[in-house]
């Protein structure tokens, strides 16, 4: 194995889409680390959906050997992240297993609000920022402003911006000479008691969970019994070895080099982000600080279409586990919509790709119901109830307050858009804290907002006021006590569970409304009057009527007297009161869908 003098750990923290992977193919290219018949755009990003939408789902790592000028062989491991916002704690582990990092921004549209909140986690971690701007082939660069915001951002000199192109491989040599020069070799004492950051793990179908992992201190051997610092579960290291695009095994690994681990773990539960390997027979002194429990910030009930697929939609969602160690499901049922699963997602975007995932890659198509948060809900006795589910929500009379997440957003935009924004952000409860102009007509807006407002459609209004020039980031902050009402549906006096809503009680007439007549819209005619209501309690706040479906019967009565007729719309009344008492509404699964979309019109 190489010197820890030789050894350059370092990450690339880049906004969506400003070039992040290409500039990565470049850097496997131009070290040899990938051959030629293997080498194919977006290298890293080995799934269909990562390549389709241009984004890093799940973080990856690779080794490269590099010739430096001066004759030596360096061994750089590029240790890569996601960018987008909902997956910010892999983000966190991964730039703690690094010494430096590359700042990709895009030279034709800036730094944007992603980069800047992954930068500061970068710089709390000490690490060494080397500023690349890419897409410099391209003819709307704007090389001169974004150095500009580069230097305010980062207090760097002009001549450390290193500009380069990812598609066509320029500035990829200034690149690799920069983190050699630049960043410090990783420390750690290879004598020491074993000390292993895990940053990452995947699945194997058929080698089980593969733990990824740098060696902060020590040495590991294949064969040595190693201990899980945070789950406490033993194990034999089956196999050890370094990531180069495939896993190559090798007979140890010392302090600063990063390979991974095969030892037969069976569940994805056993191997958590952040924990700490050591060895059981001369264990280290202490865990490596900031591992946390991912803990989610969205919940929504999963629901397969056909009730009889409930479990092919639980055997695919434990699978899916095993590779997104995030995803948290437990069984839950609804009177609307049967048999399914209570999901906890870190995020829009990941419930989006859970469900994407399991349409693709097993077949499953799913209902998902209104996305809720976590609430904290206090009862007079003094408890406190944690409610991921309007359903679960006590009885009104018990309850004494209730708190709800509240989240610190970075909204950047330009100026022009500043008005829209601002609107946009009251009208779901949002507390202005700072605005900074960040260069000439590009400013950040601070907001505090609740976590449950911007849940449905916040971001998707955003980028379409904006033109899609407004980036968007955020951190949960706290809880704070808000006046919370429980909405619910009801049809023809009888409460639809799924359709059922936690929401502020100054926006809760308006939904009321507005559900009411999308639903009237929606659920078809039938032979009896259906009356559609929103409730808050016992109290009805909105009403609509769906009118029955009727047979003309005095169709057949021309003249005579007028008793005939009246005989025959009462006997009709008498049938389709009866008809009411026994006929069930369907609620068509457009409707639950549509529920979503309310605020678009």
């Amino acid at each position: 194995m190489a010197n820890i003098k030789n050894i350059r750990n370092f990450c690339i923290i880049a906004h969506i889409d400003h070039g992040k992977s290409t500039l990565a193919d470049r850097l496997l290219e131009r070290t040899n680390a990938v051959e030629k018949k293997d080498m194919q755009a977006q290298v890293l990003d080995d799934m269909d959906l990562e390549r389709e939408r241009g984004i890093t789902i799940k973080s990856h790592a690779i080794q490269m050997g590099y010739k430096h000028k001066n004759g030596e062989t360096y061994i750089l491991n590029l240790i890569d992240t996601p960018g987008h916002v909902d997956f910010s704690y892999e983000v966190s582990r991964s730039i703690a297993a690094c010494e430096g990092a590359l700042l990709v921004v895009d030279a034709t549209q800036g730094i944007q609000a992603q980069t800047i909140s992954n930068l500061y986690m970068a710089i709390e971690h000490d690490l060494e920022i080397i500023p690349v701007m890419n897409k410099m082939d391209v003819d709307s660069a704007m090389p001169d402003e974004v150095e500009d915001q580069i230097i305010e951002l980062l207090g760097c000199k002009r001549e450390d911006i290193i500009r380069a192109s990812g598609k066509t491989g320029m500035g990829v040599d200034e690149i690799l000479d920069a983190i050699v020069e630049r960043v410090e070799p990783p420390v750690g004492d290879d004598k020491a008691p074993l000390q292993c950051l895990i940053f990452d793990s995947v699945f194997d179908s058929y080698r089980g969970i593969i733990a990824y992992f740098k060696v902060i201190n020590g040495t590991i051997h294949s064969g040595d019994r190693v201990k899980f610092v945070a789950t406490g579960k033993e194990y034999d290291a089956d196999e050890i070895g370094v990531l180069e695009l495939t896993r190559r095994p090798t007979k140890e690994l010392k302090a600063g080099d990063v390979g991974y681990i095969v030892s037969g773990i069976k569940t994805s539960r056993e191997v958590k982000v952040g924990d700490t390997i050591t060895h059981i027979d001369k264990p280290c002194d202490e865990a490596v600080a900031g591992f946390q429990e991912v803990k989610p910030m969205l919940y929504a009930g999963v629901y397969p279409i056909e009730t009889s697929e409930f479990e092919n939609l639980r055997a695919s969602i434990e699978k899916l586990q095993l590779n997104d160690a995030s995803l948290t499901f437990e069984p839950e049922s609804s009177v609307a919509l049967g048999f399914g699963f209570r999901c906890g997602f870190l995020g829009l975007l990941h419930m989006e790709i859970v469900q994407e995932r399991l349409s693709r890659e097993f077949n499953m198509e799913v209902i998902t119901t209104v996305p809720n948060v976590q609430y904290k809900v206090y009862t007079k006795k003094g408890a406190m109830v944690e409610v991921h589910n309007p359903a679960g929500l006590p009885e009104v009379t018990t309850i004494d307050h209730i708190d709800e997440p509240y989240i610190r957003a970075s909204i950047i935009t330009k100026t022009a858009f500043i008005g829209n924004i601002m609107t946009l952000c009251l009208g779901k409860r949002g507390e202005l804290i700072t605005q900074n102009y960040i260069s000439g007509d590009r400013i950040e807006l601070m907001y505090d907002l609740p976590l449950g407002e911007i849940v449905f459609d916040f971001y998707d209004k955003l980028k379409s006021i904006s033109k899609g020039y407004a980036s968007f980031d955020y951190h949960i902050t706290d809880y704070r006590q808000s006046h919370l009402v429980r909405l619910d549906i009801l049809l023809n006096g009888e409460k639809v569970d799924a359709l059922s809503a936690l929401i502020h009680f100054d926006n809760a007439a308006s939904l009321g409304r507005k559900m009411c007549s999308k639903l009237k819209e929606l659920i078809p005619r039938q032979q009896f009057d259906i009356a559609v209501q929103a409730a808050i309690g016992a109290k009805i706040i909105a009403r609509e009527t769906i009118k029955a479906v009727r047979k003309d019967v005095t169709a057949k009565c021309y003249g005579g007297d007028i008793s005939r007729k009246r005989k025959l719309l009462e006997k009709q009344k008498e049938g389709k009161k009866r008809m009411k008492q026994i006929g069930s509404v369907e609620v068509p699964q457009k409707a639950f869908l549509a529920v979503l979309k309310l605020d678009d019109e």
